[in-house]
């Protein structure tokens, strides 16, 4: 459902605001961008989407019901044929509005309102992008500082396990004592003559 518009009416009647509104889009579909009061670009965008949704269906009806808005056919075929093929991927949103600052002499708001000519696939790469360089700085500083962190917790565990294993392995060391060596001989000439076996 459209929003209903808020502030004075441009212009001193409805009638008069309505054509104020019709040239601006006509403008906008003629140059691809304008420069207007934020207000008036507020107000022009839904009509400028709307017609472009209307040219987006390309039959004869449609077209009749644009050319009741925008009188000039020339800007009516720049429609139908150059603008719509190429919004015809999104779904909505096909204008956007840009603030600029104030104007010089009045200080009013200004905005630059234009068709968006990148495609639906490029806008959704650049915001993955821009949101991408953000995250990853964050994820680095972490990943650097975290290792920090946990590796001081290693060394201290790993120098325990180290304490424990040769408390275990001394004990029962001096206990058997005597058969360690000959045990140790037993294995080495065993895997002596395996070597010996494999080379001849």
């Amino acid at each position: 459902m459209p929003q209903p518009t808020k502030g004075p009416r441009f212009g001193g009647s409805p009638a008069h605001q309505r054509i104020i509104l019709a040239n601006l889009a006509s403008q906008l579909f003629q140059h691809g961008k304008i420069t207007t009061t934020e207000a008036k670009a507020k107000r022009v965008q839904p009509l400028a989407d709307r017609l472009i949704s209307k040219a987006k269906r390309g039959d004869l009806h449609n077209r009749r019901i644009v050319l009741q808005t925008i009188t000039d056919k020339g800007v009516v075929h720049v429609l139908f044929t150059e603008i719509a093929p190429k919004l015809a991927e999104r779904e909505g949103g096909y204008t956007r509005i840009t603030k600029i600052g104030p104007r010089k002499g009045d200080n009013a708001p200004m905005a630059v309102i234009e068709i968006v000519t990148e495609s639906v696939e490029e806008s959704r790469k650049a915001k993955a992008k821009a949101s991408g360089k953000k995250a990853e700085p964050a994820k680095a500083e972490t990943a650097k500082k975290a290792p920090a962190k946990k590796a001081p917790a290693k060394k201290a565990k790993d120098e325990e396990a180290v304490e424990v294993v040769e408390e275990t392995v001394e004990a029962p060391a001096a206990e058997a004592e005597v058969e360690a060596p000959a045990a140790v001989d037993a294995e080495t000439e065993a895997a002596a003559q395996a070597d010996e076996d494999a080379k001849a």
